[in-house]
């Protein structure tokens, strides 16, 4: 096992530099593709040796995103724990698609799963699905939709397919995120079948509005709604929002990819009033969570729509009535135990250590907003409610992209930008449990600094 014990060694060496690592990439896709690529060898090389040129290959192109200073997106930075569990997912190399495949892996998901109901807030009888990610969260949870939409419209989905089938009226907030999109076309809706309703300055859904296009309830509906913009942070008022859709039927489901996970914070469960009465919702572990990557969860109020919408089953299989399959709550089969670093996580967090963790981001977001706009020339965009910060510099979208640049090429910290509401601005995200309250001084201090060169300069 000689190249296991060298792939720890190269991670955990990997983990102790990362605090001080330079955030952004160090190298171009040309310089990678060289360093990586040339003709497969004939005959298999060393397996250690092998290994520790593709980790020295690779070293350069990787990003800090799990380090204390990576701002770019919505992206944990993995809890220790967590990563460990990884790891022991991967050497047990379970498929949890069955029971009788791994009825250790079916029971760790099951246990997490009621963990997560009630950390979430969500009906004590919600079904559950752990899937790739955010946008196959979305996928999934609209996919029952879709189909139970169209069943109470006398409609069978799963048997007749889409051709024929009523046309379903999708209603979402102007802001709807593109996973939700991508969601739609590949559910073989398209997304040019969004009704997109007013929002406000914050970029939440008029509910008002939203009334005006209900007004005439034809045919199947599903509304749309949104547990943190994620530009602004903001959450639709998913209260009226679904009080609104449910008098006329619709099915409302909830993105909240990252948003979600304020359910976890007594401080801050009061921006998702309500939404527990929701149809479905969607988010990430990934985010919040702070789990490695390849983690989403779909849930649903509706087992029965959703089992439909996505078990499979064949004489082989012997799917038992008594017994969860995780198979039949997802849009896949064979699959790793993404619940394992879940369970962990939590088990390790506690309640109160996860509300801590979703807490103290979005501490650490206030403090950076307040040392941003405390310089002359720097504004920030949206009510930090959340943990995004939306910066524009002199009002000027040239320059705002020159100090994302020059933030990107000095690399102490890193993030991205964005368009909102036409204007160019810098989009900070922090989601990572080992954001301190330094690394956001000392990542303020270093936009300032960028901000400065931008004057001096342009």
């Amino acid at each position: 096992m000689e190249i296991l014990e060298k792939a720890y060694r190269i991670a955990s060496s990997y983990l102790r530099e990362l605090p001080e690592r330079f955030v952004g990439a160090r190298a171009s896709r040309k310089d990678l593709l060289a360093a990586l690529g040339g003709p497969l060898p004939e005959a298999g090389e060393d397996p250690v040796a092998a290994l520790e040129a593709f980790a020295r290959a690779a070293d350069r192109g990787l990003v800090a995103s799990a380090g204390p200073r990576y701002f770019g997106f919505v992206t944990g930075s993995g809890l220790p724990q967590a990563i460990a569990a990884d790891w022991l997912a991967s050497a047990w190399n379970q498929n949890v698609a069955l029971n009788t495949l791994s009825p250790a892996g079916a029971a760790i998901e099951e246990v997490a799963i009621g963990w997560l109901v009630d950390l979430l807030g969500l009906p004590p009888d919600a079904s559950c699905g752990f899937v790739t990610g955010g946008q196959t969260a979305n996928f999934t949870c609209l996919l029952a939709a879709r189909n139970e939409v169209l069943r109470r419209a006398g409609w069978d989905v799963e048997a007749k397919g889409l051709v024929g089938a009523p046309r379903i009226r999708v209603v979402a907030g102007d802001e709807i995120h593109v996973s939700m999109l991508a969601a739609l076309r590949m559910l073989g809706l398209g997304s040019d079948c969004v009704e997109r309703v007013e929002v406000d300055g914050q970029g939440r859904m008029v509910a008002a509005s939203l009334r005006r296009c209900l007004a005439s309830p034809e045919g199947p509906l599903i509304v749309c709604a949104q547990a943190g913009n994620v530009n602004t942070g903001a959450f639709d008022p998913l209260d009226a929002i679904i009080e609104i859709a449910h008098e006329r039927s619709a099915w409302v489901h909830v993105d909240g990819a990252f948003g979600l996970w304020a359910a976890a914070s007594p401080r801050l469960r009061s921006l998702l009033q309500g939404h527990e009465r929701a149809d479905s919702w969607a988010t990430d572990a990934h985010k919040w969570l702070n789990v490695p990557y390849d983690c989403g969860i779909a849930f649903t109020a509706h087992p029965r729509a959703h089992r439909a919408a996505t078990t499979a089953s064949a004489a082989y299989l012997s799917l038992a009535q008594d017994e969860r399959n995780p198979l039949e709550w997802v849009p896949e089969a064979s699959r790793r135990a993404r619940a394992i670093p879940v369970y962990l996580a939590l088990r390790t967090l506690g309640r109160r250590g996860l509300a801590d963790l979703v807490e103290r981001s979005c501490a650490r977001a206030r403090r950076m907003a307040s040392a941003l706009a405390s310089r002359p020339g720097v504004v920030v965009l949206n009510d930090v409610v959340l943990n995004q910060v939306l910066v524009r510099f002199d009002d000027s979208d040239e320059r705002t992209a020159a100090v994302i640049a020059e933030v990107q090429r000095e690399g102490t910290c890193w993030l991205g930008g964005t368009r909102w509401q036409g204007r160019a601005a810098m989009r900070i995200s922090v989601s990572g449990y080992a954001t301190s309250e330094a690394d956001a001084d000392r990542s303020a201090a270093a936009i300032r600094r960028a901000h400065e060169t931008v004057r001096t300069t342009l």
